[in-house]
């Protein structure tokens, strides 16, 4: 398969935050994955030296090693200090972005900085009953869509990148298979009544987070 027909995207794991890590890891990555560039190049975590981390990142972008730079897992007020002292304004925020965590302020601001959301666990990981959720269900009977394709075409109206994880073939298909179909207004109003504002998994607000990413690096 012709490289231009993948997108790659990795990650700088906290452990390796900081300038010269950052070097490394980006070069680390590179070499595993067999490339001269990756598509997407992104700081997992909002801790440690992130900012070494993207000085870093921002030479690989002027090198050509990534084509595009961006952040993971940052909160608006991180994401925006970030923003304003960068030199290449992140491309991608890649956030924790479903029916239960709808990321409204969050979108409200990185479409200000012209940042692109994206989301992962566009399903909750199944968290909350997802795949039974009745109003997604109901508007899913309408249009002979699943749960799953109704919350995808969700955030896709919502201008939300998806990446969707699956490992059955059929799933990967239903999953692309979303741009047959548009919801209402009213169908889009419901869904965000479903919105909590809350993370389904843990809080990078919360001190015992904090304390939990520190202990690993």
């Amino acid at each position: 398969m012709p490289r231009e027909e993948l997108f790659i995207t990795t990650k700088i794991w906290i452990s390796n935050a900081g300038y010269e890590k950052a070097k490394v890891s980006i070069e680390e990555s590179l070499k595993k994955l067999k490339t001269d560039y990756v598509d997407l190049l992104l700081i997992h975590q909002p801790f440690g030296d992130y900012y070494g981390t993207y000085r870093a990142m921002e030479e690989a972008y002027k090198a050509g090693k990534a084509r595009a730079i961006g952040v993971s897992n940052f909160y608006p007020d991180r994401y925006i200090d970030i923003a304003h002292f960068a030199e290449v304004v992140p491309a991608v925020n890649q956030v924790e972005t479903h029916v239960f965590q709808q990321q409204k302020v969050a979108r409200e601001y990185l479409a200000k900085y012209h940042t692109q959301i994206m989301s992962w666990g566009p399903f909750a990981e199944g968290k909350n009953d997802f795949f039974n959720t009745p109003a997604l269900k109901e508007i899913g009977a309408k249009y002979g869509k699943s749960v799953a394709q109704v919350a995808l075409r969700f955030l896709l109206q919502n201008g939300v990148v998806v990446i969707p994880k699956s490992t059955h073939k059929e799933r990967m298909q239903e999953n692309f298979n979303v741009f047959d179909f548009v919801l209402t207004d009213e169908e889009m109003k419901q869904i965000e009544t479903l919105d909590t504002g809350k993370s389904l998994f843990f809080s990078h607000y919360s001190p015992e987070t904090v304390e939990w990413f520190m202990s690993i690096v």
